[in-house]
């Protein structure tokens, strides 16, 4: 499986930003699509994560309210729209996908969000 990530760059705090992910490869492996993000001197965090049957979502709390993940299943993408955007959602971004089994075991090139301030 193949991920590939774009849409980030320099956005003012309140604005808004959308991510893309495209797979491809052997997508019948993956039932699940997340976001992770990683901000400067810290750890890679969970953000956002989605089904492709059915479209069940959560939520890390620190982006409820602000950022929706969709999927489209005839485009094998998946998006996360962010809004409201905030200093410290600085970081890059990943996709990922996998498995309530065996997690997330494909990993996407991250995609950097600058929010200034």
């Amino acid at each position: 499986v193949q991920l590939q990530a774009f849409g980030g760059g320099l956005v003012r705090a309140g604005g808004s930003l959308r991510l893309s992910c495209a797979a491809s490869g052997r997508t019948f492996r993956t039932f699940l699509m997340g976001w992770f993000r990683q901000a400067p001197g810290k750890e890679r965090e969970f953000v956002a994560r989605i089904r492709w049957s059915g479209g069940t979502t959560s939520y890390a709390n620190s982006v409820k309210g602000r950022f929706t993940i969709s999927r489209d299943n005839t485009k094998n993408t998946v998006y996360l729209q962010m809004n409201s955007l905030k200093p410290e959602d600085t970081a890059v971004y990943y996709c990922a996908a996998g498995s309530d089994s065996f997690g997330f075991d494909y990993w996407g090139q991250g995609t950097l969000v600058t929010v200034s301030s």
